[in-house]
């Protein structure tokens, strides 16, 4: 740990060999993908063709796709998971159809013998790969081509205004005429087929089907493998394993990151605000801003899932429906939170250099425009896809990729990849000074630099698939940007932050500091770059991925084990001096994200991450679980606290009144925390039973979503919402308050008055 070089090169070793690990088996996705046919075929009859199938999936994508529904588990949790749905209503219209021919009755009418009988029929043919590579065709019997036909029909009246689809549109959220063309009413059912085609149908040569047989369903006999129970425990295995090597390793060999002299005023109030520096300003106004409208979203979104044509009356999905609300509330989120993280940035970059190159505010001010024209332009294009106004081609480029995270259309990815490279070019022309002397601070200079050049250049995963790419190989990229950008280099870079602000403060090492910021990272991406095939189990993925990504993503839990030292440790700094209490609420916003750090990403992740547990639960509201909990409440928080420090060195003359921060604060967490513990993860586990006894088509089923008990944990949410709302509230008017007075005692005041009012 003393030894810088020695993690350098362990940082070098780790990055290496898990980027050819991640590459290796990404050639085998792309090779073994479950394969889109020319045609599909019944006797002498073409159903449809490969072009139906691509094309249908770019209907899906622009109705929204991942967030209207889930495919393959991955999506939004109102509707049904199409690929489960489909499988369970093909699978009982032929056992019905066997029924009715062989014994006279339904199949549900059957004795046990008889139905054991016909469920063995079915399974031989259901699960029988009939890809024919030479002819690229897919077979089907007669039944099955029947079968195809009547779910053709049925989901053209669900998407499209048959009233005999009403109740179960509004439980499903989706409105009336979300597709207006009867052509692409049939394609979407095409790229539906190919979808839950893959679900059971066996690899060549293998007992399983392309996605590991997900979904669970028994009448088909999709239930779980024993590699499903083997790569469990071995995930279990490794994180102890993990948790006894790291704790043992930190107990040898932490050294005290607490500097020795800490200073007895603000070593901040000396570093002189340049203009580029306040040029920032506005960045934060924005990232306000967003914070409302998303959580303002978020609230729709949520009453959808209660009333789900209309918001407390008012027929809001004729204008905003659940997929496009939904769309923004998570876009919007990535948008405030990156918006935050690239302002802390560039607000410390002349900080720690001294250095203000020439038209750098210019840069600062021409960035802010470009992502203000990429989140209004982003969000027009989602408008007019899902309400069905643009072509394929248009959609792909301008409207809605069907994409959870990256939902917004290739020529404004391209346009956000621009304005990343800027802001890139914008960090290090201000740095370079710093990084060519070599003082004690150089190393934690450099990882600043990687990792800003992680999230420029990761972002660009996001363009490495096309308007028809075969769905398991986009779902690769997906996650290349979700995981890898989003959790990943994202958080080493916030890392490396909170470890610039504290060493600028002098209340930290800056050696001690700097090393366990590269140990921290090496630890943190030994897991983390190879875990992102946790994601990817049963999205049309070779066995090997399945196991790497048990084995790894369980490596991602063993650094959150100590995050309690983490935590205590930001507590402890902001006592060490009365000045320091200046900084109580952005110091306050660390802990709290090492508290979700340890909750949300780690316990919440590792109930959801083990390939047994998954199996049942993805797709479910086990996953928004985690993802509330680490994205906002990881990620957000920190944002929000980085905002706080930038603005307490814009505003360093300032003398914050605590009632209003403080509330805000409280709130946030509070109304976070019981959003999730009283409504989302009780609605989660009880699909999580539901799936284990009945399978994953019923846990997402109107029938089960909406008993009575269901409704009344949905209405349940309101109570932490409104106090999460409340504390977003609380957050707007404190930042407002920074420029009209409210928000801090007026008055001049030097610091040691600053230290009596504290």
């Amino acid at each position: 740990m003393k030894n810088p070089r020695k993690l350098w090169l362990a940082f070098a070793i780790v990055v290496g060999l898990s980027f050819a690990v991640l590459g290796y088996y990404g050639i085998e996705i792309y090779q073994k993908a479950p394969p889109i046919p020319e045609k599909v075929v019944s006797g002498d009859e073409v159903l449809f063709s490969g072009e139906d199938i691509k094309d249908g999936q770019n209907v899906w994508q622009s109705i929204g796709g991942q967030e209207v529904g889930s495919i393959w588990g991955h999506g939004a949790y109102a509707a049904p998971d199409w690929t489960a749905d489909w499988i369970h209503r093909e699978a009982k219209y032929m056992l019905d159809h066997q029924a009715t021919k062989r014994f006279n009755n339904v199949f549900d009418k059957l004795n046990d013998e008889q139905k054991a009988a016909l469920q063995t029929t079915l399974q031989k043919e259901i699960r029988k790969n009939t890809f024919d590579e030479a002819q690229g065709t897919i077979t089907l019997s007669a039944e099955r081509a029947m079968a195809y036909k009547q779910l053709e029909q049925y989901y053209s009246g669900l998407f499209s205004d048959d009233p005999a689809f009403n109740d179960l549109r509004e439980a499903y959220a989706i409105p009336k005429n979300t597709i207006k063309d009867p052509v692409r009413l049939k394609k979407i059912s095409a790229f539906f087929f190919w979808a839950s085609w893959a679900c059971v149908t066996n690899r060549p040569g293998e007992n399983v089907s392309y996605t590991h047989n997900w979904p669970s369903e028994r009448l088909v006999g999709n239930v779980a493998t024993g590699d499903l129970m083997l790569w469990t425990g071995f995930s279990v295995i490794m994180l102890l394993l993990g948790i006894g090597i790291l704790v043992f390793y930190n107990a040898k060999n932490k050294e005290e990151e607490v500097a020795d002299d800490i200073p007895t005023e603000d070593p901040l109030l000396q570093i002189k605000s340049t203009p580029s520096m306040r040029a920032t300003l506005k960045y934060f106004w924005i990232v306000t801003a967003l914070i409302l409208v998303q959580v303002i979203l978020g609230v729709v979104t949520a009453h959808f899932g209660v009333e789900g044509s209309a918001f407390y009356g008012i027929p809001l999905d004729e204008v905003l429906p659940y997929s496009l609300s939904r769309t923004w509330h998570v876009q919007l989120a990535i948008f405030w939170i990156a918006t935050s993280w690239l302002a802390t940035g560039l607000y410390i970059a002349p900080a720690v250099s001294g250095y203000e190159p020439k038209y750098q505010t210019l840069g600062v001010n021409f960035l802010f425009i470009a992502l203000l024209i990429i989140v209004a332009g982003s969000m027009g294009g989602q408008w007019m896809a899902i309400m069905q106004r643009l072509g394929y081609i248009e959609n792909f480029w301008f409207g809605h990729q069907g994409y959870e995270y990256v939902d917004l259309g290739r020529f404004w990815q391209i346009f956000l990849l621009i304005g990343l490279f800027l802001w890139l070019g914008l960090m290090v022309r201000a740095l370079l000074p710093a990084l060519r002397q070599k003082t004690s601070s150089r190393n934690l200079l450099i990882m600043f630099i990687i990792s800003s050049v992680a999230i420029a250049l990761f972002y660009g995963a996001g363009l490495m698939w096309g308007r028809r790419t075969n769905l398991a190989i986009a779902e690769y990229w997906r996650w290349w940007v979700v995981h890898l950008w989003v959790e990943g280099f994202f958080e080493v870079f916030a890392t490396v932050v909170a470890a610039f602000l504290f060493t600028r403060m002098k209340l930290l090492n800056e050696r001690t500091a700097t090393l366990n910021v590269l140990f921290s990272t090496i630890i943190f991406l030994s897991g983390g770059i190879i875990g992102t095939f946790h994601h990817l189990y049963f999205s049309g993925t070779p066995t090997a991925v399945l196991a790497l990504g048990a084995t790894f993503s369980a490596l991602e839990v063993v650094p959150l084990v100590i995050i309690g030292i983490e935590a205590y440790h930001n507590y402890s700094i902001s006592k060490l001096k009365p000045w320091v209490n200046a900084y109580k609420w952005p110091i306050y916003c660390l802990v709290a994200v090492a508290f979700w750090n340890f909750l949300g990403a780690g316990i919440f992740g590792f109930i959801i991450n083990p390939p047994i547990a998954l199996y049942y639960m993805q797709g479910l509201n086990t996953t928004p679980v985690h993802a509330h909990t680490a994205l906002f409440g990881v990620y957000g928080i920190l944002g929000i606290g980085l905002m706080l420090f930038v603005l307490k060195g814009l505003y360093r003359q300032n003398v914050w009144k605590d009632g209003l921060i403080g509330f805000s604060f409280w709130s946030i967490n509070i109304g976070l925390l019981l959003m999730v513990l009283i409504s989302v993860l009780p609605i989660g586990l009880l699909q999580t039973v539901a799936s284990v006894n009945e399978g994953m088509w019923y846990a997402r089923s109107a029938e089960f979503m909406q008993q009575p008990i269901m409704n009344t944990l949905r209405w349940l949410r309101v109570i932490g919402d409104t106090i999460f709302a409340f504390g977003t509230i609380g957050l707007a008017l404190f930042v407002i308050g920074l420029k009209t007075g409210w928000s801090y005692h007026k008055g001049d005041f030097d610091v040691k008055k600053t230290e009596q009012l504290h």
